[in-house]
């Protein structure tokens, strides 16, 4: 193992250390790095030989969360990590994404980049040093990349942007970014917002980029001092005498075949075309050399015609949005439901609204362990005319789902106005481009449809470019799949009309520039102000009234002191309310009450539950109460639950009574009235007090009631 070696540098104030040397020796590089009192492990490994049958970079990206790492045992039967979080999942991807563009295309060979959570301290998310590290180790490996890379965070709070701010800082910040860069450009962007404007989210992605620059000196040091050499990659040259053979053949029938407003109408052209080449060529080329060539027609073709004709294959001009669809009330019996359709693009929403029970317990490395408002995608293989397997959502459904609820919580009203757990799923039916932002549109016309009170509409919508020789570029608004395909660039913005949500930048370039960046953002705004004008006249403002399928929610405010009385031993009490009841009932320590029920009838029923249990008794209040127990010297009635008095046989009528049971048994309803309430919380009732005196005068037992000495003027007391 090699000697260790450490490089540090400050940013935020804190110190950031990069070691190698200490741990992992065997993998091919290996770096660790400490910010507060989070570590992470990154290590890369590359296999010798070259993955057969690929034509496509093998790189792979593991998150890999100890919940050792905050003092935490893992949950469930097994007690050890299973499946990644949704969290470890994300960090997967934000790592991937700005490593990949730096790799050779060409390269064949698997790469596997694993982080381990070591520590973490709750003020420092891991996440931007697991890109540091991969950038290092990458940069430390033999693998030809085009680093290093630097990554922060970057808030703006109290009108400054402030880099990498705690995660509890955080928690104040209009904007919570990541930018990955270069030292010439942007590589991705991540991003959440509380409805900034475009200037802002401009200013704090220059703000990351220049932070960054350290960030990328220091791991040049690590690098220099390890001093790799570099392997060479297979550099494809392009085949002139295929191409121009592929050329002969397709003569000037590409423009006609490609250039069409919908998919369905593309395809069997290119198809037709596709299986003339192979029927052609077929005996000199494979078809794998045959279709790498024509797949490089279509795409300058369709570049070209964007930068010299600023026309698109749909017959678009670059900043003409597609054709858009807004409905709501699509489904019966659901709480929600909003369809957005724009082009060949289309998303169903479902909204589902539950008790503040039904949030999502998350059992990972942050400070937030509940979730109540959650978004989920599903992207079918029938949405792209497909036939695949159908699991578990993959990566990228998990990485959709997570921008469109990025970019709407900001609007998700606070649980103290809105006391539910809120559910979305985005169903996406058909798919050509940014269904991640149409579900952000679906969502909002389905939130709306089943009555949540959201701050505002969020619309969303996806930007791409095309670049050329000396500069020349164009950004696209509202990309299309084969514009994905082949263009440059995919960025996201998402947000309401007064600002900015979500941002989420991917590009296939070595890095974009700010001004591009700023071009598009901007470009971004109208397009979004007309998307929520459509949607607005699908629905204007939220339902007044939740669908009649939803459950209702009630509050209600305890006394702390009580929240033991209503919950019981081992929970006795509060399961005894809910069977009895058919509500569902939630206490949180402040003593707020929260209680779910499908009907107005059972949340009645269990508030009043609550409130006999809670309420204080005062003297001369009057009760029905049920006889439960009988001693010789009196009655003892239940006047609410948990809470009894004791009425003496002298007490018990307007005559003498000689026996208890002469008058009263058990399980009897009486009136009684509250005469006494002792010292010590013991109550004192009378059921003689409310009959009418007897015909001749005062009652032989009318007098004192007899008295215990010392007992306070109580009657003859029950046993305790």
């Amino acid at each position: 193992m090699a000697q260790p070696f450490t490089v540090e540098t400050t940013i935020g104030g804190r110190k950031l250390s990069i070691e190698t040397g200490k741990l992992a020796g065997q993998a091919e590089a290996a770096v660790s790095l400490r910010y507060g009192d989070t570590v992470v492990l990154v290590t890369a490994c590359v296999n010798p030989q070259p993955r057969e049958g690929v034509d496509f970079l093998p790189l792979t990206v593991d998150f890999e969360e100890r919940l050792y790492a905050v003092g935490k045992i893992p949950g469930g039967f097994i007690r050890r990590e299973g499946r990644p979080s949704e969290e470890a999942t994300l960090t997967s991807r934000l790592t991937d994404r700005p490593l990949r563009p730096l790799l050779p295309k060409s390269w064949r060979r698997e790469i596997q980049v694993i982080i381990t959570v070591l520590s973490a301290d709750h003020e420092n998310d891991p996440d931007t040093l697991a890109i540091l590290g991969g950038s290092c180790a990458l940069g430390m490996s033999s693998v030809p990349f085009e680093g290093p890379v630097g990554a922060c965070h970057v808030g703006y709070i109290d009108g400054q942007y402030v880099v990498n701010p705690t995660l509890p800082e955080m928690e104040k910040s209009l904007i919570d970014l990541v930018v990955a860069s270069t030292k010439k450009a942007v590589v991705m962007i991540e991003a959440g917002a509380k409805e900034v404007s475009e200037e802002i989210a401009a200013g704090a992605i220059r703000f990351a980029h220049q932070a960054n620059q350290e960030l990328i000196t220091l791991q040049e040091k690590m690098i220099e001092a390890v001093g790799r050499v570099k392997e060479a990659y297979p550099k494809s040259e392009p085949n002139t005498e295929l191409i121009a053979a592929e050329q002969a053949i397709i003569g000037d029938r590409l423009p006609g075949a490609l250039n069409h407003p919908f998919k369905a109408q593309r395809d069997p052209g290119l198809e037709k075309l596709k299986k003339e080449l192979i029927a052609g060529l077929g005996e000199k080329y494979t078809p794998a050399e045959i279709l790498s060539v024509y797949d490089n027609l279509i795409r300058n073709e369709l570049r070209q015609n964007i930068l010299k004709n600023g026309r698109r294959t749909s017959g678009r001009s670059l900043t003409q949005l597609r054709q858009l669809a807004c409905e709501v009330g699509v489904l019966p019996r659901v709480h929600g439901t909003g369809l957005f359709t724009r082009g060949e693009t289309q998303a169903l929403t479902i909204t589902t609204l539950g008790s503040m029970r039904d949030e999502q317990q998350l059992d990972g490395l942050g400070i937030i362990d509940t979730k109540r408002f959650m978004h989920h995608y599903n992207f079918p293989p029938f949405s792209t005319g497909e036939t695949k397997r159908v699991g578990t959502p993959g990566r990228r459904e998990i990485g959709h789902g997570a921008l469109a609820e990025r970019a709407l919580l900001p609007v998700i009203p606070p649980e103290a106005d809105f006391p539910y757990t809120i559910r979305l799923v985005s169903e996406i039916m058909s798919s050509s481009g940014s269904t991640s932002m149409a579900s952000v549109c679906a969502s909002t016309l389905s939130m709306m449809d089943a009555g949540i009170p959201i701050k505002a509409p969020v619309a969303g919508i996806s930007m791409g470019l095309v670049t050329g020789e000396n500069g020349e570029h164009a950004v696209l608004t509202d990309i299309e799949g084969i514009e994905d395909n082949y263009g440059d660039m995919d960025y996201k913005v998402a947000g309401t009309a007064a600002g900015i949500t979500a941002l989420q930048l991917d590009i296939k370039l070595k890095g974009v520039s700010l001004e591009i960046l700023e071009e598009a953002m901007l470009q971004s705004r109208e397009t979004r102000l007309f998307i929520l004008e459509s949607m607005h006249k699908a629905i204007s403002s939220p339902r007044a009234e939740l669908s009649k399928y939803a459950p209702r929610m009630y509050k209600m405010v305890i006394d702390q002191e009580k929240i033991g009385t209503v919950i019981g031993p081992g929970g006795k009490t509060i399961r005894a309310i809910t069977e009895g009841s058919k509500a569902t009932v939630d206490i949180a320590p402040d003593g707020t009450v929260i209680i779910g029920a499908v009907d107005e009838t059972s949340a009645k029923a269990a508030m009043k539950m609550i409130e006999d249990l809670t309420r204080e008794i005062k003297v001369g209040e009057i009760f029905n109460g049920k006889v439960v127990r009988i001693m010789n010297f009196g009655a003892f009635v239940e006047l609410l639950p948990g809470k009894d008095g004791m009425v003496h046989v002298s007490e018990l009528a307007n005559q003498r009574v000689e026996k208890v049971e002469d008058v009263v048994k058990v399980g009897d309803m009486i009136q009684v009235k509250v005469i006494e309430i002792d010292n010590q919380g013991r109550i004192n009732l009378s059921r003689r007090a409310l009959l009418a005196p007897p015909e001749g005068g005062m009652p032989e037992n009318g007098g004192p009631s007899p008295q215990r000495p010392g007992s306070g003027g109580r009657p003859f007391n029950r046993p305790r």
